[in-house]
């Protein structure tokens, strides 16, 4: 299973990234820290689910979410931000975020989301 990682912070990214590597069969697919780039890589590489930070280096997570749920309604996003209130979320949810992660407290749930999908990938295969 492959999984796009998009978030500004350097540390954070590597954290995501071991996070997938320790998870058998699951892949990253690809990173990104900017909206821009982020769109571009996903839509490059059609992954079988995106990580996407609310912040970005040069914009929101709510762009590239709304840029790919224009063009490629078929993907599954999870969100993942340190500002996790209730507005946030429904606006995720609108766009077509699959879940919506806090960072302090949720962190470990964005890991039980990729071990699901990966399961439900493998079993479809």
């Amino acid at each position: 299973m492959q999984v796009f990682l998009v978030e500004d912070s350097p540390l954070v990214r590597q954290r995501l990234v071991a996070m997938v590597q320790a998870i058998p069969n699951t892949h990253v697919a690809g990173t990104a820290a900017s909206a821009d780039d982020a769109v571009r890589g996903i839509l490059a590489t059609r992954p079988d689910l995106v990580v996407l930070d609310l912040q970005l280096a040069d914009g929101s997570g709510f762009d590239v979410l709304r840029a790919l749920h224009a063009r490629a309604p078929e993907l599954e996003v999870v969100m993942l931000s340190n500002h996790s209130s209730y507005p946030y979320r429904e606006i995720a949810q609108r766009f077509g975020a699959r879940g919506f992660f806090d960072k302090t407290r949720e962190f470990e749930r964005v890991r039980d989301v990729i071990i699901r999908k990966g399961a439900a990938h493998a079993s479809s295969h």
